[in-house]
Parts: C-alpha cells; structure tokens; sequence
C-alpha cells in the first residue's frame, strides 16, 4: 500500500482516483459482445464460454429439475441463517398504501408493483458468488416479480457451481442460464434463443459487466446502478485492532486485483502496525497473488483528525466503509456517502457480505455519491393515482385555471373548465 501524510484537500480528487483501464477500449470490446449477442443469440454465447471461460458446453439452460446439488450440510445451515437475515430486513422495507387528501375532495395515493421481469447476474470465475444471488433473490420474491432470470458464468467442468444450484433450489428460482460477463448482460438486454429478455438487470461484476450494464441502459432496460470492482475504506483510530483492520482490508483485496482498499487514520502507529499484520496474514491467503495484486493499487492516509478522515471518506464515496474508532456511532452521523456502513471494531464487512441482513449488492467507484444499495425498492416500481370528488374540482379548478393559462396550454385549462361549467348547471 501507498502511504500518503496529511494529504492536502486539493489532491483528495486524485487520491479517490480507482484503478481503471483505458475506457474507451472497453466501450469498443463491450459493444462488439453486444452487438454478436444480438445477432447470434446462443450461438454467440457458447462461443464466448469458449472464448472467455475455456468451456464448451452444449446448451446454455440449466435444467434444475432433474439435479440434485449436494453441498456441506454445515454450509447450507448458513446459508438457511443467511437466508432468514436477509428476508427479515428487506421485509421490513414493505409498506402500505397510504391515502391522503391534499385538499378538500382531492386524494392521492401510491401504490407500489413488481417490476415484472429481473435478470440477475451472479459473478463466477475465481469466487462463485452464490451469496449474491442470496442478496439478490430473496427482494425480488418479496417484491412479486414474475420472472427472475439468473446468469452465472459455467464451472471448467461446464456444470453449473453445484452451491449456487443449490441456493436456486433453495430460493424456488428455475430459470439459470450458464452464461457470465459482458454477453450474460447482452443476453438479458436483448433476449436469445434460450435466455428470456428482463426488464431490469441486477448484479456486480467487474469493469466488462459493468460497461456492458451501461449500455444495456442506453438499449432500454434499467439496470440496479453501475456496480464494478468491490472497494473498502477503513477509518481507524489509536484504538482499532490492527489484526482487525489488516484482515478487513484483505476480505476486500482478495475478490480481485482491480479492487481498493483505503485506510484513513489519525494514528501512524495504527497505520504502521496494520501494515505488519497485513504482510503477515497475506502469506496465508489462497489467493495471495490476486491480493497482492489489489494492494499495489491501495493506499493509507494518515490525516490531522478522525472528522478530516470522515471528509475524505465522503470525497472517497466508498462501496463499504468500516469505522473503528471508540466513538464510531458519534463518527457516523457525519457520513454522507458511502454504500453501507460498518461501525466498531467488531462490525467485520463480511458480516454484510453474508449474514447480517443488509444487501451487500452497492455502488462503487464512487457512485455512493448518487446511488443506494439494493433494496426491495430496487424491485418495484410506484404508480401514483388521484380521485377528484365534484367538491375537488370546484376547489382546486380555479387555480389549475389560471396555471394552465399562464403555461399558455389552453386545452389542459379547457379540460377544468369543462367540468366546472357542468358543476355551474347541475
């Protein structure tokens, strides 16, 4: 990691900078994968299987019916926990439809529906993420959609990850489709032979899936919010646990070498002794090399204050932001960007990654300035309806009367005037 000191605020911009490749090439690469699915459909997913994934396979439908997946028992009791945690929290998101009357005679109300068909894209490759389709799922069913589509790229055997059979079997979703990356989003844009066409594509992935969610936009369909490489923004004080802090870091660095970890403290011995665990436990990760990978992209800010620190941490706008400090609740109330928030030091990101019961699917690479999180409402979608009684339109026609003509729109007028004029003869 690089260590910068007591950065001046006119290079925060460049600090909050991510690792990123030469965007225009990706537009390119992505719109020709676009562009192939469109036109070949299945024929050009299962040549990029081949192409991207090394796998050839036959067909690009799973049929779960006839699979049995056989995982841990112990890990399919956590992911009943993860399940039930998860169901909790985005229930409580549901509300009731409220009337109310804005004027005598006027009522106004809103009423929430499914967005009918969701696409689910759940990454694979080097760390199948069936705890995405845990987060992703469970609102949608909540939510009623109709249809929920699920893309995960094939294993190098070309079978579906038997973990996240599992968790479909588990979630009653049975349409599951063996393709990942840029043409998984092209197939849910565009529909294919076998994959259906979604009205709204949901899922992380890295800067191909992301660019390819873009322009899935531009061709229509709603996507959840530009989601890319994971991220991480640690603010600790003289009193976090540097063991602590150093494994937080890496549970982010490992996922893949375009992510970024920050740490922001006002402690250089923090800093210091962080640095020493993260070399120590680096050597005992798996996936070492792609950590490592990750951290030459990261850095550690050592700033005059910890509410300084909280200022570059909204500059930052991380995906997650953990604060370990002794008064993390007091610290938070000054947030104001940030995907989600983890507070104290045993408040580890991966609770929210798992089992807690908030949505690990959120904005990086800054976009936490402008987007939220998935929630139930990311699954909905809310129609606004108005009665007017005689009474309403003798009390608020007046002055639609006089707005409509100062807007020089004579028929919206005409359209009240009409209906008093009728209430005048009765």
């Amino acid at each position: 990691m690089k260590n910068i000191q007591y950065p001046d605020n006119l290079k925060w911009e460049e600090l909050c900078k991510r690792p990123t490749i030469d965007s225009k090439k990706l537009e390119e690469n992505v719109a020709q994968i676009m562009t192939e699915v469109k036109s070949k459909g299945d024929e050009a997913l299962l040549r990029f299987n081949q192409e991207f994934d090394g796998v050839s396979i036959e067909t690009i439908k799973v049929d779960l019916q006839d699979q049995e997946f056989d995982i841990d028992p112990e890990l399919a009791e956590a992911i009943k926990t993860a399940e039930a945690n998860i169901s909790t929290f985005h229930r409580s998101q549901q509300t009731e439809i409220k009337k109310v009357e804005t004027s005598p005679g006027v009522s106004c109300w809103r009423k929430s529906v499914p967005i009918e068909k969701v696409g689910l894209y759940i990454p694979g490759g080097t760390a199948p993420l069936f705890s995405t389709l845990l987060m992703l799922a469970i609102p949608a069913k909540l939510a009623s959609s109709n249809e929920i589509v699920v893309c995960t790229p094939p294993q190098k055997t070309g079978a579906l990850n038997s973990i996240i059979g599992w968790t479909c079997k588990l979630l009653g979703i049975n349409e599951v489709f063996l393709t990942g990356g840029a043409q998984a989003i092209a197939a849910m844009t565009y529909g294919t032979e076998s994959v259906p066409k979604v009205d709204k594509i949901f899922g992380p992935g890295n800067q191909f899936v992301t660019e390819a969610k873009q322009q899935a936009q531009k061709a229509g369909v709603a996507i959840d919010m530009p989601a890319g490489p994971s991220e991480v923004l640690i603010i600790a004080d003289d009193q976090a646990n540097p063991e602590f802090v150093a494994a937080d870091l890496l549970s982010q660095a490992e996922h893949g070498q375009d992510s970024q970890v920050v740490l922001v403290s006002d402690s250089q011995e923090i800093i210091s002794a962080t640095e020493k665990e993260l070399e120590k436990q680096l050597e005992r990760l798996p996936r070492k090399e792609i950590a490592s990978l990750s951290l030459e992209n990261s850095k550690s800010i050592l700033t005059r204050n910890l509410e300084e620190a909280v200022s570059f941490s909204n500059n930052y706008a991380p995906e997650h932001l953990i604060i370990a400090t002794a008064n993390s609740e007091k610290l938070s109330e000054i947030v104001t960007n940030a995907g989600s928030v983890f507070l104290g030091n045993w408040s580890c990101e991966s609770a929210g990654d798992y089992a807690s019961g908030t949505n690990h699917t959120l904005p990086t690479n800054g976009y936490a300035r402008s987007y939220s999180g998935v929630s139930l409402d990311s699954f909905i979608k809310n129609i606004t309806f108005q009665k007017l009684t005689e009474a309403g339109v003798k009390a608020l026609g007046p002055a639609i009367e006089k707005m409509a003509e100062a807007e020089g729109l004579e028929a919206h007028k005409n359209a009240v005037s009409v209906r008093l004029k009728n209430l005048s003869n009765v």
